[in-house]
């Protein structure tokens, strides 16, 4: 394990470059970065499963049996004025997207292990007595020159009539999801002689243990130059924090999220991944419970634009608080 941006970002390119195996965690803020070569990690450490890279078996089609789970969000007298602080500075030109985010405390009888071990989802991280992670989005991908990322905007409860088409046809949801592959589109510039989108607003299935989400996504893709040779370090620090779970532009929005969160976002919304030697994979640390002094708290957000109102917003955050998984046959509230 390697501890300092400078090290970590020093070590990813010789890894890459030398084609060694590796695992990597960047926390938002990038104060705390951590990279194991493959060889190094234990499972009673760390357990892994990034889009089927991984050093342990999925349990999600195992009989979990009945569980609890209760959340505490913060109530909407006390999110109002933090979402009329980011909805002030839009209206001033200060951000024209912007991610706020909280935490909710979270109680339940499974542990952040069995979390892991049960969560349906692409992309899982279980770093011991600090958090679990089970997130659907990518970050970037890279394979051979390509790079690929994956912004996800918008979304809506599959139960909702006609869902699809609802989420897909909501002016608000649509400029959001703009704004964002724009940035993305941006940011990929920065390391990419070419940049393009491949795919514009597709839906994703996303599926929690009382419902399935619909997530609207688009693939923005570019081509690396030829001088890059695996410097992995150098990329991450050129892209981060990420665009999806900052806003933009990014120097003032980041600015705004400070004063308006009032929290340590810590590991949440940094990016976890893997280079397997050949190819580079990472996912936005979303859907993310840490360990608070034995407590659990489940960190979520959303994207606020001008057209955002503060009631649809709040209960997109609270929404996001959700176990992904599957064959359960009952849950105690």
């Amino acid at each position: 394990m390697e501890n300092g941006l400078d090290t970590f970002t020093g070590n990813l390119n010789k890894w890459g470059n030398e084609g060694i195996p590796f695992v990597f965690l960047v926390d938002y803020k990038m104060q705390k970065p951590l990279a194991w070569k493959l060889t190094d990690i234990h499972l009673s450490e760390i357990m892994f499963d990034l889009n089927g890279f991984s050093n342990q078996k999925r349990k999600v089609d195992s009989f979990l049996g009945d569980f609890s789970f209760h959340k505490s969000p913060i109530s909407f007298e006390e999110y109002e004025p933090k979402f009329n602080h980011v909805i002030g500075n839009i209206r001033a030109g200060n951000s024209f997207l912007l991610n706020l985010s909280l935490p909710t405390p979270v109680e339940t009888n499974l542990t952040f292990k069995e979390i892991f071990e049960y969560s349906d989802a692409p992309y899982r991280f279980w770093l011991k007595d600090q958090f679990v992670c089970f997130s659907p989005e990518i970050f970037v991908r890279v394979s051979g020159n390509r790079i690929s990322s994956f912004p996800m905007k918008g979304t809506i409860d599959a139960s909702v009539p006609d869902a699809e088409n609802v989420i897909l046809s909501d002016f608000k949801e649509a400029a959001e999801h703009a704004t964002i592959v724009d940035l993305i589109r941006n940011d990929l510039s920065m390391v990419a002689e070419k940049v393009w989108v491949e795919r514009y607003r597709y839906i994703d299935k996303v599926q929690a243990y009382d419902k399935t989400l619909l997530q609207v996504s688009s693939e923005v893709a570019g081509i690396l130059s030829n001088d890059f040779n695996g410097n992995y370090g150098d990329l991450l620090l050129h892209l981060l924090p990420a665009g999806s779970i900052t806003g933009a532009p990014k120097p003032s929005t980041l600015k705004i999220i400070e004063e308006a969160e009032g929290y340590e976002r810590g590991y949440y919304t940094g990016i976890m991944g893997y280079f397997d030697g050949i190819n580079f994979e990472s996912a936005v640390m979303i859907r993310f419970i840490e360990n608070q002094n034995g407590k659990m708290v489940f960190k979520s957000g959303g994207g606020i634009t001008a057209l955002s109102n503060a009631r649809g917003e709040y209960q997109e955050l609270i929404d996001k608080v959700y176990l992904p998984f599957n064959h359960i046959p009952h849950v105690v509230y």
